[in-house]
């Protein structure tokens, strides 16, 4: 299936590209004809433009249903920005913005309407929605109609009821959903029947993944940060106080950073939502309830100084980071602590026993990537139902874990807890084992049991990591009703029995004795030029108060940094650089790129450079000059318009009978053959 023939020249005019991303063009062309629609896809890939691009193509307007407030705002000024008629509905609105989606839609002009699923809790709205011609429903965030999903919206659950009371087709996209929230989603906004699916690989390239024990996290996050100076990252903390404690240790390291979290004014959130759009190099050091949604493609790393509650969740968070598709980092902290709080705040919850056990699955999973032997994004496209080879872009496949036997030192742990009745924490645990004489151990007898002092060969700290990839690896799990005590899974049974091995890793906990080298966008010979430009995007943003990356995206700057196009027709060859943007700031980058003003050109001629004839009219115009005054030179001065040659460009090369129609009888005569070579020497 292909997407119909007027989606190429928009894919380039509009939205910069001179193809789709893999997998795009089916969504389009299915989204386009109307079907209904579930796309899941990763972060990055490109799903937002698998809803505009359609809504550009249909009839009507089109209705985006979208989490956050912040991301709308985002979109439509981009869509603006390359000149699409656009608008949102929002509680933030100035009455001014609010009139100004009225007047489109009475003009008939408007194309995409976003709208927050809160919204959709008026009747009025709804009513509204009947009246203005709408043609297409588009949900963004779809994982959050499901209970299974790491943001449920309650709200969402009001979309299914709009498709039906329009009668119009519906197109859900998300980053993220394990089979049983995809089959919620299928439920909720498709009334069960089944819509057409696109699964779209969760792979993210780009993206390096790096798993850490947690050795003074502070410091660590600072040294990971250090490397990275200058460069947009997300620092996700477990607390409110950890994010606003870390943002201050940033900021007196030099770094531009803020924090964020749920406590916080809603102005002063809004303040921080608009400096990370905006700012070059800012650092947020937040809770989750930052960046669902976030529309900044620059993002060049985020960390975890605490684990996250899921895998879902840690994709979702790290798939905030490069959605450019250039390099982007990442940095996942973790211990004991982290697994304790994670197992406590699924078993103290009020979910039903099977969603229970379904938050220990997902947290397990997530546990056996921190604790991987092997490729990192083998073991994680893994838990998606995805097969890959080692990617060479994680920390495992940079440094191959030093893996071990460790089925002796596991059965001495699970000895000591089975000796001890399992009440107790992993700290005493250590001590017996390491035959610690304490006060504790005296009063309660456990020197004398069998097992004390039976692991002497293993320091306390590594005693620490062997319990750590323990509960990674769900042998041993805290129990909240004794207070965090460790206690027996069943997966443990059969190695204390002899019955099956456990391979760990040896402690990767270093001091490390320098910082990790800074890893560099572009060469060391281009990184100037790639600052120059950055410099006159945020100038440009600045002035229109826009978010830099509304301007260009950071790999459209890195792509012009290496190639250095040279002229008008080699900018609009750039990735990113759409025939709205050429005309906008074609010269002005042109500029600082060969350091000299650009040539002022004809506007039709400007326009042909968007679309890869800039060369052809140059030709025309050149054959032009040498048959102004006919071939003997004595004739009379013949000349066409630039808009006659643009058009003349553009025509096919056997389309005699065309370029007749085109310039006339007496201009034909004289240029048709002549221009018509010149078509057939560019194909």
């Amino acid at each position: 299936m292909t997407a119909p023939a007027s989606a190429a020249p928009l894919l380039r005019d509009i939205f910069g590209f001179d193809a789709f991303r893999p997998g795009q063009e089916e969504i389009v062309t299915a989204v386009a004809e109307g079907e209904n629609v579930l796309a899941i896809m990763p972060t990055g890939g490109g799903k937002s433009l698998c809803f505009q691009l359609p809504a550009l193509l249909r009839d009507g307007i089109t209705v985006v249903i979208s989490p956050l407030i912040a991301l709308m705002r985002d979109q439509v000024r981009a869509l603006q920005e390359a000149g699409v008629t656009a608008g949102a509905l929002t509680s933030g609105n100035t009455p001014e913005e609010t009139d100004a989606v009225w007047e489109a839609i009475e003009a008939g002009e408007l194309k995409l309407l976003y709208m927050a699923p809160e919204r959709l809790a008026s009747g009025a709205a709804m009513g509204m929605l009947r009246r203005i011609g709408v043609s297409l429903i588009a949900v963004d965030e779809a994982h959050c109609v499901s209970q299974w999903g790491h943001d449920f919206r309650p709200d969402y659950l009001r979309i299914g009821e709009l498709r039906r009371a329009l009668g119009v087709p519906l197109a859900a996209f998300t980053a993220t959903a394990d089979a049983e929230t995809q089959d919620e989603i299928v439920q909720k906004l498709f009334d069960g029947e089944a819509p057409r699916a696109f699964l779209r690989g969760f792979d993210r390239p780009n993206i390096h993944l790096a798993f850490a024990a947690k050795d003074s996290p502070r410091r660590q996050i600072l040294e990971f940060a250090a490397a990275r100076k200058g460069q947009s990252g997300i620092v996700y903390c477990g607390t409110r106080a950890k994010t606003e404690a870390l943002a201050d240790a940033l900021s007196r390291e030099g770094h531009s950073a803020c924090f964020y979290h749920g406590g916080m004014e809603a102005e002063n959130r809004r303040i921080v939502e608009t400096r990370f759009a905006r700012e070059d190099g800012l650092i947020v050091v937040a809770t989750v309830a930052f960046g669902m949604g976030i529309d900044k493609p620059d993002i060049r790393w985020v960390a975890h100084a605490d684990l996250p509650k899921s895998i879902e969740a840690y994709y979702q968070e790290i798939g905030r980071a490069g959605r450019d598709g250039a390099p982007a980092e990442t940095l996942t902290l973790y211990g004991p602590d982290d697994i304790r709080l994670r197992r406590t705040q699924v078993d103290e919850g009020l979910a039903p026993p099977e969603r229970r056990a379904a938050d220990h699955a997902r947290l397990n999973a997530l546990l056996g990537l921190a604790e991987a032997l092997a490729c990192r994004r083998q073991k994680l496209l893994a838990y998606f139902g995805e097969e890959a080879a080692p990617c060479g872009n994680c920390d495992l496949c940079d440094t191959p874990a030093d893996v071990f036997d460790g089925t002796t030192a596991v059965r001495k742990a699970l000895s000591a807890v089975l000796r001890t009745d399992e009440w107790f924490g992993s700290g005493h645990l250590i001590d017996i084992l390491t035959g610690t004489e304490t006060d504790r151990m005296r009063d309660r007898r456990h020197d004398q049991l069998t097992v004390f002092g039976c692991g002497k060969e293993y320091s306390k700290r590594e005693w620490q990591a062997v319990f750590r990839q323990m509960m990674g690896h769900d042998l041993l799990r805290p129990d909240p009703e004794r207070h965090g005590a460790l206690r027996f899974t069943e997966a443990a049974k059969p190695v204390l029995k002899g019955e099956q091995q456990v391979s760990l890793r040896k402690d990767t906990i270093k001091k490390a004795d320098r910082r990790p080298a800074v890893k560099m966008l572009v060469n060391e010979e281009d990184a100037p030029l790639l600052s120059a430009l950055k410099a006159k995007r945020r100038a440009l943003a600045e002035a229109q108060k826009v978010p830099a990356y509304v301007i260009f995206p950071d790999r459209t700057l890195i792509e012009m940094a290496e190639s250095r196009p040279a002229s008008l027709d080699d900018m609009a060859r750039v990735g990113g650089v759409g025939a709205k943007k050429l005309e906008r700031y074609g010269a002005t980058f042109l500029e600082v790129i060969t350091g000299a003003a650009t040539e002022e050109v004809h506007p039709a001629r400007r326009k042909l450079a968007s679309r890869g004839a800039g060369d052809v009219y140059d030709e025309l115009l050149r054959v032009q000059t040498e048959l102004k005054h006919g071939e003997d030179g004595t004739g009379k001065p013949l000349s066409c318009s630039a808009s006659l040659l643009s058009k003349a460009a553009q025509l096919k090369a056997e389309d005699e009978a065309g370029m007749t129609r085109l310039l006339g009888e007496k201009y034909a005569e004289r240029f048709g053959a002549a221009f018509l070579a010149v078509l057939r020497s560019a194909e």
